[in-house]
């Protein structure tokens, strides 16, 4: 086998179709498009458009609102914050913080903050340092000797 003996198998490919060479070709005169309109004119497809009714997306009310000030913040509860200490991943004598939690793994990305909820049980005295807590979260912490520091808005989210 030589690479001039090299070919496509016969009917695999086909020639392509030369559109507006006369109407003998088949393809001629509108080339495939129709007759008249806006789409039979070049580079014309208008997403959304329906001919000069009013479209849909226009037709219909707006709904929502979105709060420009709302907060969204990562949610931890307690007994996920024993886990990590049970496995070593968080430090009991330093305090608990937003860059704490991400090193350890319990919160992936950074949000507004850190805000804990009072779900599971806690035994380790821990310092946290978080934008909100629940109060059955600052109670529990409280019971196993913990502290609980809210920190300012402004200090609890990140600088992006």
């Amino acid at each position: 086998m030589k690479l001039n003996g090299i070919s496509d198998n016969p009917g695999s490919s086909k020639n392509r179709m030369r559109v507006g060479r006369g109407i003998g070709s088949g393809k001629g005169k509108t080339g495939g498009r129709g007759v008249k309109g806006q789409k039979a004119r070049t580079g014309v497809a208008i997403k959304g458009f329906e001919g000069g009714q009013m479209p849909l997306h226009r037709r219909l009310p707006k709904r929502g609102f979105w709060n420009p000030f709302s907060v969204d913040y990562n949610e931890v509860n307690l007994g996920r914050i024993q886990q990590a200490v049970e496995a070593g991943k968080l430090d009991i004598a330093a305090p608990v913080t937003l860059e704490s939690l991400i090193a350890a793994g319990v919160v992936t990305k950074a949000r507004d903050g850190i805000k804990i909820l009072g779900q599971g049980e806690l035994t380790a005295k821990l310092t946290f340092e978080v934008a909100a807590a629940s109060k059955s979260a600052v109670a529990a912490i409280e019971k196993a000797g913990g502290a609980v520091k809210l920190l300012a808005a402004a200090e609890a989210a990140p600088s992006a």
